[in-house]
């Protein structure tokens, strides 16, 4: 039956009903209607009460493996087309670096053996800092294929108890924590020292977010670097070009790059890499060239030998160049930033077997060159190009320089969408733009914002060498954090022995040492603009979690059972055939009544199908807007159905596996109302639209034919219902939709009567009530009557309001849960709004 045949008044216009409305429900004149409960009232109060803890929903109800999210594997033509894409995607920005490592490392003509020192420091950071590092390390200390540093936080949450997790999202986060008896004596003493100490996991917190935010920020600066420097390149043919046709330039080329980026990952990593792929070429046929023709003797540069006596003969001048050593891996935060994009496998496949080996040769072959070539240090690229292929490498490079944008634009929508989604940033919209690689994702309004940054900061330096003096140091730094956080991986995660995990950090610990002293010497020279929009950005992620944890306190007052809110009095205490007439029919209606937390108030009924959205779907609780819907009114409908929305990370799921139906009060009579409330869960993938206007006949098809189910196993008695009493846990079950007619068995007089009340609920009306929850920030000291302040968040005074008045402002300006029910028709869509002290 369509919803649109329905009675008129599913055409009544949307209703808005807030917390100090005073709107009676629709119900039957003799119905007595009691005066509600004071705002204010406490609901665990009472003898029986008790407030569900997240530990104790969570041994309630046995996880669906279905709402954990996996990490993609791949292998044979896809795994190949992957590692192509990454090519792309990834490799534009450490690719392009040849085109300036040893122009901005000397200043002067170098001598041999400072070329040797130079060369030798390339290969051997290329090779431990990327290959051995990143490659073979890093790359491993995912969370389910997400990587960067605030995924290596989150890879520990999963194996430490350090964070609190929100309640929506706590179910599909698989937590995987060692029993202590398996660790080494060293290993569970650390861990034990993190989960106990508050200031190590704030630091912790804040160590990670800064990560993040620093390859953001990097995320601004490089996409004006690159294509600024592309344009900039031009130069080499006419001496005409002027400063504003250069920066013009840029930002139209910026413009465009940020309009083509909604096409996805895929269709602009494989448009991308023939041109990565090409450069990349050109420098290792180059390097090869310039090896054989100039002076192969540069190979001895593969001894380290040449690196350590760079340090000796130049002392500080030698360190102070570690800066433009430091731009010959420029983009390896990247590389592990979107890792989420492609896969460990793919990026491994693509850089050991292709970038790195023409990286090299593109270095060696630009030293052979420079050291038979007066003044060839100051444009190394073009100056050892080989005879007749100026130009075809000048079209070449500029490409790619503007294709290096890419990797950090692909890096950010990563690195935000974890942000999200451990609830340090609103939830803004996020596209997923492939079908077969999940997680490349696109999120318009952070594309639109890197956007105006990109062009505002190529606008405001105007030429590469201001940038270059802003560029480097959030690599470096992010690097050394991730080291740092990669070693407390080993320790609780991997479980190395401790003596090896200090070992590889004190080697890698030590080479990012050198470089971020180096780099840090930029800060007042044009760095201080990265590292100051990496603490803005790392403050509003910090301020916004503050904000969640203290809603999540005071929205824990609202977590109540459903037997806590609700009871029945007045039922039959069995299911005899006395209760039935001869149609099958329930003789009475029973009346329901709250607890002892609502006073016993008298709970009358609406006629139709009320479909309460749950943002929560806790399977032992109750959702909040019923709970204040109850509370206020005293009224529910004549079928209720808790609705909760759960997103898998999947493309789309069958049809047949989209639904969980359960019943809310599995124990309760056949004669009471309460076997009427039911808890609806459908799963669906980012490409499923399931908002729509027929959503109330879909969610009817699918109760119709849950009943007929569900009386069917209970006549031939195959199941057992584990709980007791009329608040035992559900058994959830799991069937395709039926629009057909029902199986043919004959159904018991019960069912008869389940299935008209159903219908009869259906054809009077289908409502569907949103909850709208307004938070002001409370005054009060007092811990008894503050639940965030019991909840011990931190902050306190104007610091704490100031924090609050900020969360609340971001929230309220980032979209609410009904404008994102569009499809849903107007008329059948009412909000609850009640307000919440935080």
């Amino acid at each position: 039956m369509d919803s649109n045949s329905q009675s008129p008044r599913n055409d009544a216009p949307k209703h808005r009903v807030e917390n100090d409305a005073a709107i009676a429900p629709a119900r039957d004149p003799h119905i007595a209607f009691n005066k509600p409960q004071a705002p204010g009232v406490d609901l665990r109060k009472g003898h029986d009460a008790m407030v569900l803890t997240e530990k104790e929903v969570d041994t309630a109800d046995e996880r669906d493996e279905r709402d954990v999210k996996k990490g993609q594997q791949f292998h044979g033509r896809l795994l190949l087309w992957l590692a192509y894409q990454s090519v792309g995607v990834i490799y534009g920005d450490i690719g392009t670096s040849p085109l300036y490592v040893y122009s901005s490392t000397f200043s002067s003509e170098p001598s041999h053996d400072d070329l040797l020192g130079a060369l030798s420091l390339i290969i051997w950071s290329l090779t431990l800092m990327v290959s051995i590092k990143y490659i073979l390390i890093v790359l491993r200390a995912d969370d389910e294929g997400e990587g960067g540093t605030f995924a290596i936080y989150s890879l520990i949450s999963r194996y430490a108890n350090i964070i609190r997790r929100d309640p929506r999202e706590e179910r599909g986060i698989k937590m995987e924590r060692v029993n202590t008896a398996e660790f080494r004596n060293g290993n569970r003493q650390a861990r034990t020292f993190l989960e106990g100490s508050r200031t190590l996991q704030a630091v912790l917190k804040v160590i990670g977010v800064l990560g993040v935010s620093l390859v953001m920020s990097d995320g601004v600066l490089t996409p004006a670097q690159s294509v600024l420097g592309a344009i900039q390149g031009l130069e080499v043919v006419s001496d005409n070009i002027t400063k504003s046709t250069i920066v013009g330039t840029s930002c139209a080329i910026l413009i465009l790059l940020f309009l083509i980026q909604p096409l996805g990952t895929s269709k602009l990593g494989t448009t991308f890499a023939p041109i990565v792929c090409l450069w990349l070429i050109f420098n290792l046929a180059f390097g090869i060239y310039n090896l054989v023709h100039f002076d192969h003797g540069v190979l001895r540069a593969f001894s380290p030998y040449f690196a350590g006596a760079w340090f000796v003969r130049n002392k500080t001048a030698g360190w102070r160049s570690l800066g433009g050593i430091l731009l010959a891996f420029t983009g390896v935060e990247a590389l592990f930033a979107d890792l989420g994009a492609f896969t460990r496998r793919a990026i491994q496949l693509s850089w050991l077997c292709f970038a790195f080996p023409c990286l090299l040769m593109a270095y060696i072959g630009q030293a052979a060159y420079i050291s038979q070539n007066k003044g060839a240090y100051s444009n190394p690229f073009f100056k050892s190009v080989p005879p007749g292929m100026f130009y075809p490498s000048l079209v070449v490079a500029i490409l790619a320089a503007i294709v290096a944008s890419q990797t950090m634009i692909t890096a950010t929508f990563q690195l935000l969408s974890q942000i999200i989604k451990l609830s340090y940033f609103p939830q803004i919209k996020v596209k997923h733009t492939s079908k077969i690689f999940h997680g490349q994702i696109y999120i318009p309004w952070v594309n639109w914002l890197l956007m105006v940054g990109t062009i505002a900061v190529t606008a405001a330096y105007s030429n590469t060498t201001k940038l270059g003096e802003a560029y480097g140091v959030c690599v470096i730094l992010v690097t050394f954090i991730t080291t740092s956080m990669v070693s407390l991986v080993a320790v609780i995660v991997w479980r190395f022995s401790i003596p090896i995990i200090l070992a590889g950090f004190l080697v890698f610990g030590t080479l990012d040492g050198l470089y971020l002293s180096s780099a840090l010497t930029k800060v007042p020279d044009g760095a201080w603009f990265t590292l100051c929009l990496a603490v803005l950005l790392s403050s509003i992620f910090v301020l916004w979690r503050y904000g969640k944890e203290n809603q999540w306190a005071a929205e824990a007052e609202d977590h109540i059972s459903p037997a806590q809110l609700l009871d029945d009095r007045g039922s039959a205490s069995s299911s005899t055939s006395s209760n039935l007439n001869n149609m099958g029919e329930i003789k009475s209606v029973p009346t329901l009544r709250p607890t002892s937390a609502m006073g016993s108030a008298t709970v009358s009924t609406i006629e139709g199908i009320g479909i309460f959205f749950d943002k929560a779907g806790l399977p032992n609780s109750t959702p909040t807007v019923f709970v204040h819907f109850v509370q206020k009114f005293q009224a529910m409908p004549d079928v209720a159905v808790f609705f909760n929305i759960r997103p898998l990370s999947s493309p789309s799921v069958p049809p047949g596996e989209r639904f969980s139906i359960s019943r809310v009060f599995p124990r309760a009579p056949l004669t009471s109302s309460l076997r009427h409330v039911y808890r609806v869960t459908i799963r669906h993938g980012y490409t499923d639209n399931i908002l729509t206007n027929d959503l109330g006949s879909v969610i009817y098809l699918e109760l119709r034919a849950f009943v007929i189910r569900d009386g069917a196993r209970t006549s031939e008695d195959v199941t057992d219902v584990s709980a007791e009493g009329s608040s035992g846990t559900p058994s959830e079950i799991e069937f395709a939709p039926s629009a057909t007619s029902p199986q043919p068995f004959t159904h018991s007089p019960a069912i008869h009567a389940e299935l008209r009340a159903l219908q009869s609920a259906y054809d009077a009306q289908v409502i569907h009530i949103v909850g709208k929850e307004q938070m002001r920030i409370s005054t009060l000291v007092d811990t008894k009557y503050c639940p965030t302040m019991r909840a011990g968040t931190g902050l306190s005074g104007w610091a704490r309001k100031v924090a609050l008045a900020v969360f609340l402002w971001l929230r309220s300006n980032t979209g609410s849960r009904v404008a994102n029910m569009e499809f849903l028709d107007p008329g059948k869509v009412v909000e609850v709004g009640w307000v919440k002290m935080i």
